[in-house]
C-alpha cells in the first residue's frame, strides 16, 4: 500500500543572475505535476509538496523537467523527505551550536551519496571546511572575511561528481518545520 509522503525541493540557483523563479509560478507548475499540496518557503527556492512517488531520481527527473520548460532553463532539483532531513539535521555537528559572528554554519544537500573515505573539500582561503557528512548532506562551517564568505556547494560538486545547493543550518530547520505543517 502506498501513501503520501511530504517531500522537500531544495532548487538550486534560483532568484540569482537572472534565474527569476516567482514562488506562486512554482507553485503552480508544481500543481501542474502532479504534485499535491505545493506550498515554498522564502524565494530562495525552497518547495514542499505530497507525492505516492518513491524513486528520487524518476521524481527529480520529473520536476527538472517541468520547471526548464515553464521557466525556459535548467533548475537542478535536490529532493529530501521529512524522515530524511529530519535525520541529517539530527546528525549535524550544529545542532544546539550558535555559531561565533564571524562563522556560518550551512547544510550543503547533494544529488547522490558522499564517499566517506575521500577528504573533505576546504576552501584554500580558510573561509569554508566541511566538517562532515550524513547520506547525500555536507556540513559546511564558513568563516567570514571582511564581512563576506563563499558559497561551497560548487567545490563540493566539482570534488565529489554530484548537483548541490546549500541552506543555511538555520533556514534548514525552518524550512522542516514549515514543511511539518503541510
Amino acid at each position: 500500500m502506498r501513501t503520501e509522503q511530504t517531500h522537500i525541493a531544495f532548487l538550486r540557483a534560483v532568484n540569482v543572475g537572472g534565474r527569476k523563479v516567482e514562488m506562486a509560478r512554482l507553485r503552480e507548475v508544481l500543481t501542474g505535476l502532479g504534485l499535491g499540496s505545493p506550498r515554498t518557503y522564502i524565494a530562495s527556492g525552497n518547495a514542499f509538496f505530497t507525492t505516492e512517488a518513491t524513486d528520487h531520481a524518476d521524481l527529480v527527473g520529473h520536476i527538472e523537467a517541468g520547471l526548464a520548460d515553464a521557466f525556459g532553463f535548467p533548475i537542478p532539483t535536490i529532493l529530501r523527505t521529512v524522515p530524511e532531513l529530519q535525520a541529517e539535521l539530527t546528525a549535524s555537528p550544529f545542532a544546539g551550536r550558535q555559531p561565533a559572528a564571524d562563522e556560518r554554519f550551512s547544510m550543503v544537500f547533494t544529488s547522490g551519496p558522499l564517499p566517506a573515505n575521500v577528504p573533505a573539500p576546504h576552501s584554500s582561503k580558510g573561509d569554508w571546511e566541511v566538517l562532515g557528512a550524513s547520506g547525500s548532506t555536507a556540513y559546511v562551517r564558513w568563516q567570514l572575511r571582511n564581512g563576506r564568505s563563499v558559497n561551497p556547494a560548487p567545490m563540493i560538486e566539482k570534488a565529489y561528481g554530484v548537483q548541490a545547493t546549500a541552506r543555511f543550518f538555520h533556514t534548514t530547520e525552518k524550512i522542516l518545520a514549515a514543511a511539518e505543517k503541510a
